[in-house]
């Protein structure tokens, strides 16, 4: 295995840029998750280190080798595609034998290699099956071992679960984050699903309009998201955000006229946006945001309340014993530590 750095690449289509200054560094064994909406430059970035898409300019090294220059191929790396990319008139064994029989591999060297991958991802009894005969999730799998197969310095995974249903999605993350701690494999996975990321990830690497916003264990980047943006993609539910100014040292009044305590003190008369998350808000007589309930989403284990205030719709995360009526009135409160501020103008986060 290896690790792979990235070093103020930029990519451009003429005069428009595409990637901005991309720094990133991934160690070796690391599993790297690049997440964010579709368009960011994620899959962009994916393509570039795999060698599928040229850059404008900066340096590219996997192993400690610059591969800038170097066809993709020559790279060592392995790509798990969204559409699986399986050859229809060929079984299962065949598939992950081709790229072997390409580097000149014999049929004895080939026959314990695909024993051993067929045996990890639960494929032996599938071998003599052809595509077509397979589910989605056996397809994907057929994928992955057709990667894995070739012991690659890097694995990279361009959105390879999107074709599949919830529940399937469910299993097969599970699989391969399994899959890598049993590897221990350099790996780069793309994602549009901050569930994925959050839940695969040993690193998140959050991505936005062509630059990255920020990277981080997912814990931190959710309990500490250093711009708005991170904030409100980051998280499901959404994280509530209201607008207002810094008053005195240690509150925010809203543009309703909410007075929203803050822990620390800032500078007052500041435009900023108070971010919070909806675990964090709670019912109570003395809450600061009053409202009325609006809508009601019952998910079996939890509920999302969705409450009208005069600030926008905030929802908060209940037990499902505890739900309010549709209609009723009620009070909201967040306790101080847990409110983000985000300069309005820059949507970085300030410091208390």
């Amino acid at each position: 295995m290896a690790s792979v750095s990235v070093r103020n690449v930029e990519k451009r289509f003429g005069d428009v840029p595409v990637m901005r200054g991309i720094d990133l560094d991934i160690a070796d064994g690391e599993f790297a998750v690049l997440v964010g909406a579709s368009g960011c430059g994620k899959s962009t970035l994916l393509r570039m280190i795999a060698g599928l898409e040229s850059i404008t300019s900066g340096d590219i090294h996997i192993g400690g080798r610059r591969v800038n220059d170097l066809e993709p191929r020559e790279r060592d790396i392995a790509m798990v595609f969204q559409s699986y990319a399986l050859y229809p008139h060929l079984d299962v064994r065949a598939n992950m034998s081709f790229s072997l029989k390409l580097r000149g591999k014999t049929r004895e060297q080939i026959a314990p290699q695909i024993a051993d991958t067929a045996g990890v991802l639960n494929l032996t009894n599938l071998l003599e099956r052809f595509p077509r005969q397979l589910s989605g999730g056996q397809r994907q799998r057929v994928a992955m071992g057709r990667a894995i197969v070739r012991h690659p310095k890097v694995f990279l995974f361009d959105e390879p679960l999107s074709n599949l249903d919830a529940q399937l999605r469910i299993a097969m993350r599970t699989e391969i984050r399994a899959l890598h701690q049993r590897l221990a494999a350099t790996s780069i996975y793309v994602t549009h699903d901050q569930v994925e990321a959050m839940t695969m990830a040993d690193r998140m690497v959050v991505m936005n309009a062509g630059g990255i916003e920020q990277i981080g264990a997912p814990l931190d980047v959710y309990d500490a998201p250093q711009t708005l943006y991170v904030a409100r993609f980051i998280g499901a539910p959404s994280i509530n955000v209201i607008e207002g100014m810094t008053e005195g040292a240690s509150a925010v009044k809203t543009k309703g006229g909410t007075m929203l305590p803050l822990a620390g003190a800032r500078a007052s008369g500041s435009r900023v946006s108070a971010a919070f998350r909806p675990e964090h808000v709670q019912f109570g007589e003395n809450g600061a945001l009053a409202g009325r309930v609006d809508v009601i989403e019952n998910l079996g284990h939890e509920t999302y309340v969705f409450v009208e205030t005069i600030d926008g719709r905030i929802c908060i995360v209940v037990d499902r014993a505890r739900r309010p009526r549709i209609g009723e009135g009620v009070r909201l409160s967040v306790r101080p530590e847990y409110v983000h501020l985000f300069d309005a103008e820059t949507g970085l986060r300030l410091a208390a």
